[in-house]
Formats: C-alpha cells, sequence, structure tokens
C-alpha cells in the first residue's frame, strides 16, 4: 500500500495541526550528538521541521521515493531490506512506515539488526480506532483495504517490539489540540489521532551457570 493517504491527511486543515504536533515531539525526541548517525525511513518532506540539517550531518532518509527535503541525505531501498551494517545506527525513526508497510515484521527485524545496543527508536502511526483517521482512510483507500488491516494498535507494537528486546521509554498521544504522553497500559483513547512510541533497544548477555565444586575440608 503506498503513503498517499498519509499525504492527503497533512495537507487537510486538521493534518496541518497533527503534522505540527508530531513534529514538535520529534524535535523534543532527537536527543543524540550531532556525530551519531540517525535514520530515517519513510520520508516526510517537511523534515527540516524537526531537525536541522546542517548540525545532524549523519542523518539520512531511507525510502523507495526521493521526496524528502532537498537538504536532507538519500538512500533509495526498500525498509525490509536495508542496506546498512548492523550495529551501525544509533537512531532510527519510522513515522508513519509500518502501516504502510507489507512486510511489518521483517522491517521491524531489520532495524533491530542495524540499531545499536542502547540505541533509540521512534515510531509514529495513526490510531485505528480514531474515527476521523477511519472517515479518512474510508473516503480515501476504500478500494484498496476498507477494513483497515495493515493499521496497528499502540498495544500491538509494544508487543512487538518486546519480542525484539526493546524496551518501551515514552508512549504519546496526538490530537487536534494537544499532545499528551499516557501510560501504555491506559484504555486506548478514541480522541487520540495518532501516537507515538520511543524505545530503547537493549542487548542482554547470557552469563551461563556453572556448578559449584566443593572442595573437602
Amino acid at each position: 500500500m503506498n503513503r498517499n493517504f498519509l499525504f492527503e491527511c497533512y495537507e487537510t486543515a486538521k493534518g496541518q495541526l497533527l503534522l505540527q504536533s508530531e513534529a514538535d515531539f520529534l524535535r523534543r525526541s532527537i536527543t543524540v550528538s550531532f556525530k551519531q548517525r540517525i535514520l530515517q525511513i519513510g520520508e516526510l518532506g517537511w523534515e527540516k521541521q524537526f531537525i536541522d540539517c546542517s548540525f545532524y550531518q549523519s542523518f539520512v532518509v531511507l525510502d523507495v521515493g526521493n521526496s524528502a527535503s532537498n537538504e536532507t541525505r538519500k538512500i533509495l531501498a526498500q525498509p525490509s531490506s536495508l542496506p546498512v551494517q548492523e550495529d551501525s545506527v544509533d537512531m532510527i525513526i519510522l513515522p508513519h512506515l509500518l502501516e504502510f508497510e507489507q512486510n511489518q515484521h521483517q522491517t521491524l527485524r531489520e532495524i533491530e539488526r542495524v540499531l545499536k545496543p542502547e540505541g533509540k527508536l521512534i515510531i509514529l502511526n495513526f490510531n485505528p480506532w480514531n474515527w476521523w483517521v477511519r472517515y479518512k482512510y474510508i473516503s480515501i483507500q476504500v478500494k484498496e483495504d476498507p477494513l483497515m488491516r495493515s493499521f496497528i494498535s499502540r498495544y500491538k507494537i509494544i508487543d512487538w517490539l518486546k519480542l525484539l528486546n526493546f524496551e518501551v521509554d515514552v508512549v504519546a498521544g496526538f490530537n487536534f489540540k494537544s499532545t499528551g504522553r499516557f501510560d501504555h497500559k491506559n484504555k486506548n483513547s478514541l480522541s487520540i489521532v495518532s501516537y507515538a512510541v520511543k524505545a530503547i533497544k537493549r542487548r542482554y548477555n547470557i552469563i551461563p551457570l556453572t556448578g559449584v565444586k566443593i572442595k573437602k575440608p
């Protein structure tokens, strides 16, 4: 499925309010140093609203298209097969990509592969239960997927991340008036248009337990 639905939403008046909320969240969440590598998977076209490309010179946008901000460095590739060395990226931004990606699980596995231990992952997704999202989706994408089967709730995203040894750090919800953080254990609010999940890749080393030899006195 293509991401035309996303871009058409951003062109509406309410979509512009959502864009500003998401850009503010991304701007506050990018806390790595300018020398560290940041990979964004899925172009937006308004990257300069949340990142200074002249400061973060190791910021790269990967997508199958080529409509990202002209100031960014670009890689043309499939998200499910990243041409990136493993354990080499400090932060990955995934803005509204998974819900339009056919190979969702493989894409997350690739992200886990290329992200450094203790590296940060930021995911933006639409809330599949929000009435405005459903109305816009049906009016635009009804012929392709009328049941919104590819959209992912934040509960499912969190479960997937846990299976890949990610620790969820921040969960935030966005509507047309404000941005709020909430505990991911709380019930999903229908007023939330989109949500963000910020997680940290953990790598646990297994320490083998060996028998203890008891010496004779």
